[in-house]
Order: C-alpha cells, then structure tokens, then sequence
C-alpha cells in the first residue's frame, strides 16, 4: 500500500534545467529524486514514482526549501527515506526533511504561499564565492527608489507585464502582500511573499525595480506598467542564480 510522503529539499540550480522532469532531458530536479525514489522502490516502468513539487524554478535558479510529495509504496521509515536519497542524490541536492502525510496532501494544491529572494551585488570586488548565487551590478541603485516603486507593485493585481509566458491562458492576477529590501555591505536582497507567481515574474519584478534604481523609470510608472498588461512595459528580466525560493506555506 502506497503511502503520501511530504519532503523539504534544498538545491543549487546551477547546473540543472529547472525544477520540472523533461522528456530526454535527465539534468532536473524533479528527475534526480524520482530516479533515486525508482531506484529505491524497485517501482515498475508501468506505475513510475511521480514526485510533486510545490512550484517550478527555472534553470539555474535555487532552492533552499522546496516542498514536494510523493506516492511510495515502501515500508521504510522517513529517517530511513531521507538517508538513503542524500546518500544517492547528486551532492548539490538535500533532503532535509521526510514526513508521512495525510492522503490528501498535494504539494501545489496545498500551498497558501511562497517566499522568494533575490540577491543583488555590487562593489570595486568580485564575489568569487557567492558568484553563483548573486547578480552582480556594475554600478549601485538608489535602493530608496526601487523600495518607492516597490510599493506600487505590492498588493493584488493583474501582473501579466510581469508574466514571462506571452501565452499565457490562465488569469494573471496575483497578491503579492510583501517587497522587502534590504542591504548589507556589498549585498541587496529583495524578499518577495505572495499567494503564487507567474513564470519568471519574481526575475521581471526585480529587473523592473532595477529600472527604477537607476533612474530609467520612475516608481510611479509601476502603475502605467500594470495597466499596460503587456510584457514589453516592464523591465528587463533578472538572470535566474540570485532567485531562490526560501519558504512555501501551507
């Protein structure tokens, strides 16, 4: 009998296509765990082991608390479930927790909310050793500018100017109840929470607050942006290594 099993996972995307399992493509997440779970449960070709994931990150970006479940029929116990993925897993991915949950337990369908941060870097140096994990600026923004365009962002809207899928079906409105910047020495960290995101809009987000720290766009013009719907209103998207997903709430 197949039981629900409930994971926190960490991971650096750097050398992964993103979170979701692609066809002939074995450089993911989602792969890498359900090939360890395969292997594991001597699961059949037939009824493979599907792991459920809370989101999907894009290439290249990381996780530090990932939410995900899965069906697996094993009577082994979730220390031991949780022991023999890290001993198995690729070293830049870690189970850090297992727990046997209700039956009804859906990662995605479950989740009330998400954390999100995004890294920015600038300095006469270079960060040798977060370089995988920032952006790095070649000149420094008016932080206080981009924390006035961000209260213009913050809220429930439609953000499809800040959706990466021009195809997008689905309706694009959003709460997001929190843009927090802050910074420390060299480093400026934009803390997003919402109910969910849009493909990539955490990125479009911050390459449009960046506009505003640099004087090309004014906080203010947040407001046109929303109301133009149209993705080519805002800023740039941010590259995918200073995004991680921090917390999903349920």
């Amino acid at each position: 009998m197949k039981r629900n099993f409930k994971m926190v996972v960490s991971y650096d995307g750097t050398r992964y296509y993103g979170w979701e399992h692609q066809t002939e493509l074995d450089m993911t997440i989602q792969g890498k765990l359900e090939a360890v779970l395969t292997k594991m449960t001597d699961a059949s070709p037939e009824d493979p082991v599907k792991v459920i994931g809370a989101g999907r990150t894009d290439a290249g970006v990381h996780a530090r608390a990932m939410t995900c479940n899965v069906l697996l029929d094993t009577q082994m116990s979730e220390d031991a479930i949780r022991q023999y993925m890290n001993r198995y897993l690729p070293d830049d991915i870690s189970v850090n927790e297992v727990k046997q949950a209700a039956d009804r337990f859906h990662a995605r369908y479950n989740a009330l909310g998400k954390t999100y941060r995004y890294t920015l870097w600038y300095g006469l140096s270079k960060p040798v050793f977060d370089r995988r994990y920032v952006y790095v600026l070649n000149e420094k923004p008016d932080v206080e500018k981009m924390r006035e365009a961000a209260a213009y962002l913050t809220g429930e809207h439609d953000f499809k100017s800040f959706c990466g899928n021009s195809h997008m079906k689905k309706s694009t409105v959003r709460d997001v109840d929190t843009i927090r910047i802050e910074t420390s020495g060299s480093y400026i960290r934009i803390y997003f929470h919402g109910s969910g995101f849009l493909q990539n809009m955490v990125r479009i987000l911050t390459g449009t607050l960046l506009e505003a720290g640099y004087g090309r766009k004014k906080p203010e013009d947040m407001l046109s942006i929303l109301e133009a719907r149209d993705r080519r209103a805002a800023g740039p998207t941010a590259p995918p290594q200073g995004l991680c997903l921090m917390k999903v709430d349920y």
